[in-house]
């Protein structure tokens, strides 16, 4: 019986919004990451399957009637069957079912590898019909406020690494900077860099002269070495497979860091 909703009936209901879905009673219970994933490949292919038959209907008929209309002398005499297959080929690829069905094709791509993390999309014209037609007259519940807030620090991170591309080409690559120093809290290193440093995400743990510190924040600033790192120092060790290694060959130390970030910050990932 759960096969039989996976595959066969969930795939069908896995189209609907998700605010649908909630409605019905007997859908809350079901395996909707697995029932997304069958839904998301059937539209995928389905789609890949109407367009074929579309392209062979239209291009067929097409140019058979471009033929037809050649071989009776509508067209001029210089009229080529290549030629009119390439029309016939222009239109066809921007015909609205063509882009119809390219959309549908997209869709179920998409759908089927959000199925995978557990993400059972709907399809997006029932999203939209949704939206228009109840959004106003409905509140959102906690699970959908939380869901927006998960998406807006996807994005947010998303930009972030986008933005840290950037400033890697066009900062010139040199030594790091080493910044130690002291305050309310203990013993503080910071680190600036001109290139981003992979896996340096708060708040991993970084093993720099035999002493462990604990990454507390990043920044992205402006100048040489816009990249800027601050390292807060364990009492303790605690070696492990997740400790990163800093031995930079060639680091730059300066004199101690005050207790305030730098001002020329822009921004802050944390």
């Amino acid at each position: 019986m759960q096969n039989m909703w996976n595959y066969i009936l969930g795939p069908i209901f896995a189209l609907l919004p998700k605010w649908w879905r909630k409605t019905l009673p007997f859908l809350r219970s079901a395996s909707w990451g697995k029932a997304a994933t069958v839904s998301g490949l059937g539209e995928f292919f389905g789609a890949i399957v109407a367009l074929a038959y579309w392209y062979m209907y239209a291009m067929t008929n097409w140019v058979s009637h471009g033929v037809g209309y050649a071989l009776s002398g509508k067209l001029g005499p210089s009229v080529a069957v290549q030629d009119i297959g390439a029309v016939a080929l222009s239109v066809w690829a921007t015909h609205p079912l063509t882009l119809l069905l390219g959309y549908f094709m997209a869709e179920g791509a998409v759908r089927f590898c959000a199925g995978f993390s557990g993400e059972a999309l709907g399809t997006l014209p029932l999203f939209l019909c949704d939206k228009i037609l109840f959004g106003l007259f409905r509140q959102r519940d906690t699970e959908d406020f939380e869901q927006g807030e998960n998406a807006t620090g996807n994005a947010r991170s998303f930009f972030s690494a986008i933005r840290g591309r950037v400033f890697s080409s066009m900062a010139p690559e040199v030594c790091d900077e080493i910044r130690p120093g002291k305050d309310e809290s203990g013993e503080i290193l910071e680190v600036c860099a001109s290139r981003q440093k992979k896996e340096w995400n708060p708040p991993r743990v970084i093993r720099f002269e035999g002493e462990y510190y604990r990454l507390e924040s990043c920044s992205v600033g402006v100048g040489v070495r816009p990249f800027r790192y601050r390292l807060h120092r364990l009492a303790a060790g605690v070696p492990g497979r997740t400790v990163l290694i800093y031995e930079p060959a060639d680091a730059v130390v300066c004199e101690s860091v005050s207790e305030e970030q730098p001002s020329d910050s822009v921004a802050s990932d944390s």
